[in-house]
C-alpha cells in the first residue's frame, strides 16, 4: 500500500492527503498524519494510521466510524475548534477580507435540542438514527453523544413510531424537537393517514407524553410545544427551522444584540418565527421579514402574547427573487439570517444603502465570504467576527459579523 500525509481537512471534514503528485480524501484523518491506504476515485476508504496526530483522540461513540452524523470526533476540542474558526477565516482571506474574531461559542456534548432521524421499517422492528458517511444506509443509534437526553430516552419510542406508520419500502424522516412541554415531533414519508393509522398514532403520543405530532402535515397537538424566545414563546410550525442548541441560540443572540446596540429601528431579514425578532423587540421597534407564512404567523401569535414588547411589524416576501431595495431599507440597523445559499440579491441592495450597522449570521462560510465581499466593496467595512459551534464534532459553523457603515 502507499504511505500518504494528511496535508489538511477540506471543508467537509475530509483529510485531502498527497503521495507524490497524487491526491486523494479521506475520512477520520487530522493533518500531519501519515496513513497507509490505496485510493478508489478519489477516496481512500480504509486508511491504516501509521503516524498519528497529537490532536487525535479516542471518539466517545460507538458508533462513529459508521454514523454520518459526526465526522470530527476523532480530533481534540481544541483542533476542532481551531479548525472552524480557520475555515471561516480561510474564506474571508479567499475573497481578500479578514477581520478580528471576538469570541468562538461551542455548544457542549449532548445539547442539541432538535435533530432530524431517519427511520425504517424492518421484519423484525425499525432501524433509527442518521445515514451512514456518503450513504443512504441507516445506522441504527442506541446511544448519542449529540442528542439532549430528553430525545435519548425516547429513541425506543421513536422506533415505535417508525414501526406504526412507516412503509417497508420507504424511508422516514423525524424532525424531533425537545421543548419545555415536551418533544414536539414531524413526521414526513410515513404511510397515509387512515382512521386507523390516526387511532393508532394517538395512542402512541399519549404512551410517549408527546407535546405535539405532525404526520405528513397531518398534527396531534396535546400541548402546544412552545419555545422561548426572550419574553415570547413561540409556537413553531411543525418541522420549521430552530437554532439546534439552546446555548448556541444564545451565543447568537448574544452577538447580534451587541452589535445592534441601541439602534430603535432594526429590520430582520429571513427571520423565520423570531429568533432574533422577538428579543430584540424588548427594546426596538422590528420589521420582520421572511419567505415563509408559516413561521410569521408563530411570530405574530407570539409577539401578541408578549408582554412589554415594542411594535412588530411583519412581511411574507422572498428575498432572494424580491429583494428589500435602498429606499425600503431606513433602519438603524439590520440583522440578516440568510440560508446556506446566502443572500447575494441582497446583499447587493444593503451595499447601496445607508444603514449604520449590520449584523450578518451565516451557516456557511464561502456564501457569508463573497456576500461580504459585495458589502465591503461599497461602503460597509466588516469590524468583527463571532464563531459559533453548535454543530459539534461536525464540519458546520456559523458566523455573525459586525459590518459597520464607512
Amino acid at each position: 500500500m502507499t504511505i500518504w500525509t494528511v496535508e489538511r481537512l477540506g471543508r467537509k471534514g475530509d483529510g485531502v492527503a498527497v503521495s507524490g503528485d497524487q491526491r486523494a480524501l479521506v475520512a477520520l484523518t487530522l493533518p500531519g498524519e501519515e496513513i497507509e491506504g490505496d485510493p478508489a476515485e478519489g477516496r481512500i476508504a480504509a486508511p491504516r494510521i501509521v503516524t498519528p496526530s497529537a490532536d487525535r483522540v479516542r471518539p466517545p461513540c460507538p458508533h462513529y466510524r459508521a454514523c454520518g452524523g459526526c465526522s470530527l470526533m476523532h480530533g481534540s476540542e481544541n483542533f476542532v475548534k481551531a479548525w472552524k474558526v480557520g475555515v471561516v477565516t480561510e474564506a474571508l482571506r479567499a475573497q481578500g477580507l479578514s477581520a478580528p474574531v471576538a469570541g468562538v461559542h461551542v455548544s457542549p456534548p449532548r445539547s442539541r435540542r432538535r435533530a432530524v432521524l431517519s427511520g425504517r421499517r424492518t421484519k423484525k422492528g425499525a432501524l433509527l438514527g442518521f445515514h451512514a458517511r456518503a450513504s443512504d444506509v441507516i445506522v441504527d443509534i442506541a446511544d448519542c453523544h449529540v442528542l439532549r437526553p430528553a430525545i435519548q430516552s425516547a429513541l425506543p419510542f421513536l422506533r415505535q413510531l417508525v414501526t406504526a406508520g412507516a412503509s417497508r419500502s420507504g424511508e422516514v424522516s423525524l424532525a424531533v424537537t425537545e421543548t419545555p412541554a415536551g418533544l414536539d415531533i414531524a413526521v414526513t414519508g410515513g404511510k397515509p393517514m387512515t382512521p386507523g393509522l390516526f387511532q393508532s398514532l394517538s395512542a402512541l403520543a399519549d404512551q410517549g407524553d408527546l407535546a405535539r405530532l405532525s404526520w405528513d402535515g397531518q398534527g396531534i397537538t396535546r400541548r402546544p410545544p412552545a419555545l422561548p424566545m426572550g419574553r415570547a414563546l413561540v409556537v413553531p410550525p411543525p418541522g420549521g427551522f430552530l437554532q439546534a442548541t439552546a446555548e448556541g441560540e444564545a451565543a447568537l443572540l448574544a452577538a447580534v444584540r451587541d452589535m445592534v446596540g441601541d439602534a430603535d429601528r432594526v429590520l430582520d431579514l429571513f427571520s423565520g418565527c423570531g429568533t432574533f425578532t422577538l428579543p430584540l423587540a424588548e427594546t426596538a421597534m422590528l420589521h420582520a421579514v421572511e419567505g415563509l407564512a408559516a413561521p410569521l404567523k408563530a411570530l405574530d401569535a407570539a409577539a401578541r402574547r408578549a408582554p412589554g414588547l415594542r411594535r412588530i411589524t411583519t412581511e411574507i416576501r422572498d428575498l432572494a427573487r424580491r429583494p428589500l431595495l435602498p429606499d425600503e431599507l431606513d433602519y438603524d440597523a439590520i440583522v440578516i439570517d440568510p440560508p446556506r445559499a446566502g443572500a447575494e440579491t441582497q446583499a447587493r441592495e444593503i451595499a447601496r444603502a445607508v444603514v449604520p450597522r449590520l449584523a450578518w449570521v451565516s451557516c456557511d462560510p464561502v456564501t457569508f465570504a463573497r456576500d461580504a465581499r459585495i458589502l465591503a466593496e461599497s461602503s460597509y467595512i466588516l469590524t468583527r467576527l463571532f464563531v459559533v459551534d453548535q454543530f459539534r464534532w461536525s464540519p458546520h459553523v456559523e458566523t455573525v459579523a459586525e459590518f459597520r457603515r464607512r
